[in-house]
């Protein structure tokens, strides 16, 4: 693993990016007979483009697919709440016939009929970050998150004392991640810490500004509020901006989950208690890998675990912990 670099990507507010992983670019047919001598092609459809988190899957995919020779495009809405944007991209790379498919699914069932005609074109499906209900993905490369939402929780409850009434802030819950996430601190606090308030878990879209709104609410609403938790990058900016407007830095326990600078710099400064970040480099390589081996005939599992890591201020600055960081 190494350490991940990169500035934040602007974005229109109603135009979506898509950038090809190679220089070359996509075959316009997708993959073409080995005798022409074109490079295998990937369609890598995201969640999203906007996150820093993004950019670092599509790093290792990036990286990935030059290692194995293989071309691919990754693209993804501009926000995690345009579910149509991303059905839209989800159609047109099966247009170009590609050799294999990568997704993160930001609504599993809206994606499951444009899914089965992938199937029934014998393109193999890749799934990652979010799973699919379905069993049309040859394997699902992702963190285990109910589990890491899990040891977010057993944080949650050592830093509040065992008591008190703590905040779920989770970017959506029609994708896999959102869902697990929720569900994992749900159920890590209740065995965890059963004396302890769990509010009603609100949904942010995964937005910055839409979360510092719900967050403020919470802030405002619950006066013994002793922690939110904050289950994506952009719920986690939300939070860590609404306490700093509130003047609470510090006073409320906030856990996120990703890194990025924003989470980052409030573990240092201690506006953030901690997070749980992922491994995006290991899960965009892990996408491109799979895809290949498929295409080879080769084996796969039907679950990748990229694995994840608590962080906080005592160990962030640690050399595993700094390899999966992402700036």
């Amino acid at each position: 693993m190494r350490k991940i670099s990169m500035g934040l990507v602007a974005l229109g507010a109603t135009v979506s990016m898509a950038l090809a992983a190679c220089s070359s670019g996509a075959p316009a047919g997708g993959s073409a007979p080995a005798s022409s001598g074109q490079k295998p092609y990937i369609a890598i459809v995201s969640k999203g483009f906007q996150h820093q988190f993004w950019q670092a899957v599509k790093q290792g995919a990036e990286q990935q697919a030059a290692k194995d020779g293989v071309t691919i495009t990754f693209e993804g809405p501009a926000t995690e709440s345009e579910v149509e944007a991303q059905m839209t991209m989800l159609t047109n790379a099966l247009a170009k016939k590609p050799a294999a498919l990568g997704f993160a699914a930001l609504d599993s069932r809206a994606a499951a009929p444009v899914l089965q005609q992938f199937k029934d074109a014998n393109i193999p499906v890749v799934a990652f970050d979010s799973g699919v209900d379905s069993d049309i993905p040859v394997t699902t490369a992702a963190t285990n998150n109910k589990a890491a939402a899990g040891e977010a929780a057993k944080h949650m409850c050592k830093l509040i004392g065992g008591s008190g009434t703590v905040g779920v802030m989770v970017h959506d819950q029609t994708s896999k991640t959102g869902q697990d996430r929720r569900d994992g601190f749900l159920e890590g606090m209740k065995a965890n810490c059963p004396n302890a308030k769990v509010l009603e878990p609100q949904y942010g879209k995964g937005d910055p500004n839409i979360s510092a709104d719900i967050a403020s609410s919470i802030i405002e609403a619950n006066k013994d509020l002793k922690g939110i938790f904050l289950a994506n990058e952009g719920t986690a900016i939300g939070g860590i901006k609404a306490t700093q407007q509130k003047g609470m830095s510090g006073k409320i326990v906030l856990i996120g989950f990703d890194s990025g600078n924003d989470q980052i710099n409030a573990i240092n400064d201690g506006t953030m208690a901690g997070a749980i970040t992922q491994n995006p480099v290991g899960i965009g390589e892990q996408v491109v890998a799979a895809a290949v081996k498929t295409l080879h005939g080769e084996p796969v599992p039907k679950v990748i675990d990229t694995g994840f890591y608590w962080y906080d201020k005592s160990n962030i600055n640690d050399q595993k912990i700094q390899a999966v960081l992402y700036k």
